[in-house]
């Protein structure tokens, strides 16, 4: 067996970011040949994926990547299986990553964002270097979703909650490159009071419709008459708005104003017309 020397495997480490010790197995394997030990640590990456891939990944961090002139920014949800793997720093730099790769192609698609090639230590699809990092931190580890929003006319803002579970992006008019304190504010608010649709035409009709029979049969088995029946309906539909859509919710920092309001109050200050064009919310483990 020719001798392996600490170089080599120092050399396979920073390409392939694989541990010591797994690096020394590789080229052991392949006799110190470079080339085949990278392609036996992915192969070793690919088995531990197949391994564990009936295992559930419910923790993880959204990362966000916006670009430095606010013209678009990306959100992903990179998965693995316990807290403790989500806050390492290796698997943070990889969701960071991906996600900066999202933003650089403009990728809205998951399945697009898998074949992406992703450099450094990898210098393999990110389908691939996800397998990888599966033998680096021990844990099931996978990309479940991807958003991107762009702002032919305005900018987008992201805010991330602290410990990287809840993200938000959000696209508004009218601040013609101004940084204003409001950006962060409406992505704050969508982060927390997680609003379905921007006004009340764009919420789901099926939503609607399952939420009035809900009310309806609560009323019906209270023995109400049927106009009241309906006025109840009509009453709790009115409310459900107030709380799902996003321009008619409680502001956050003041309830006693809608969003409306404060884009209004927004709008006069700064002398120009605030809008809130679209936006978009991830919250870890949610499924749509």
């Amino acid at each position: 067996m020719a001798e392996i020397s600490a170089k080599l495997v120092k050399d396979l480490r920073d390409k392939t970011g694989a541990g010591m010790a797994d690096c020394k197995k590789a080229l052991e394997a392949t006799g110190g040949d470079m080339d085949a030990a990278i392609k036996w640590l992915r192969e070793r990456g690919a088995a531990a994926a197949a391994k564990r891939a009936d295992r559930e990944a419910k923790e993880g961090i959204i990362a966000v990547a916006q670009a430095e002139d606010k013209s678009a920014a990306a959100m992903v949800e990179v998965n693995c299986e316990t807290d403790f793997v989500a806050r390492n720093e290796e698997f943070v730099a990889f969701a960071n990553e991906v996600a900066a790769l999202a933003l650089k192609h403009r990728t809205k698609n998951l399945k697009d964002l898998l074949e992406l090639t992703i450099g450094g230590e990898f210098n393999t699809s990110i389908a691939k270097a996800t397998e990888i990092m599966v033998s680096k931190v021990g844990e099931k580890v996978e990309i479940s979703r991807v958003a991107l929003l762009e702002a032919p006319d305005g900018a987008v803002f992201a805010y991330t909650h602290p410990g990287a579970k809840l993200a938000s992006l959000v696209y508004i008019t009218g601040l013609n490159g101004k940084d204003d304190p409001i950006a962060k504010d409406i992505a704050m608010q969508v982060a927390a009071a997680a609003p379905v649709a921007l006004e009340r035409q764009s919420v789901p009709k099926e939503l609607i419709e399952r939420e009035a029979e809900i009310y309806r049969q609560q009323a019906l088995n209270d023995k109400k008459p049927a106009a009241v029946v309906e006025k109840i309906v009509s009453g709790r539909i009115e409310k459900m708005y107030q709380d799902i859509v996003l321009l008619e919710q409680p502001f956050i920092k003041d309830n006693s104003k809608t969003v409306t309001e404060i884009l209004k109050e927004a709008s006069e200050r700064l002398h120009t017309t605030l809008a809130i064009k679209q936006f978009v919310r991830f919250q870890l483990g949610e499924r749509v």
